[in-house]
């Protein structure tokens, strides 16, 4: 075996193993579920990178995306359509808040960290929302700095 393939090799060896401690988690969205009306469930996730979460897409008057300028810098941006059921890997570190954009202002959104102490929850609590997204923004950045 030469040099270049045994690293190939290795690396292969590699990726698949860190494929095979990858999770997945659902996450569901719900007119009415244990937090209350127009919500994710669960709202708060923390995840390891390379974890997968599925939206679940309850009712066809939901969707989940995640919101503007608050997500880690260099994640991609996501958006299911009305009624999509959608499945996201998080790669990039950090703190990802979405929402479901019909119900924003009935305070459908989440909050998902992946990794340790992310540096931009600063950046989702100084954001402004909605009364009931702030409220459940709140509590879930309250969870995040546990």
């Amino acid at each position: 075996m030469t040099i270049r393939a045994a690293i190939l090799a290795a690396s292969l060896s590699l990726l698949a193993s860190v494929s095979a401690l990858a999770a997945e988690h659902e996450v569901k969205m719900l007119n009415s579920g244990d937090t209350g009306r127009m919500v994710f469930e669960p709202a708060y996730l923390e995840i390891a990178a390379g974890d997968t979460v599925t939206f679940v897409a309850t009712d066809p008057g939901h969707n989940a995306e995640s919101i503007k300028d608050l997500i880690p810098e260099g994640a991609t941006a996501f958006k299911g359509k009305l009624g999509e059921t959608i499945s996201v890997t998080f790669d990039v570190e950090g703190a990802y808040a979405y929402k479901c954009a019909p119900h924003l202002g009935m305070g459908m959104v989440g909050l998902i960290v992946v990794g340790e102490a992310p540096a931009n929850l600063d950046a989702i609590a100084e954001a402004r929302f909605p009364g009931k997204a702030k409220e459940r923004f709140d509590e879930m950045l309250a969870l995040a700095a546990e």
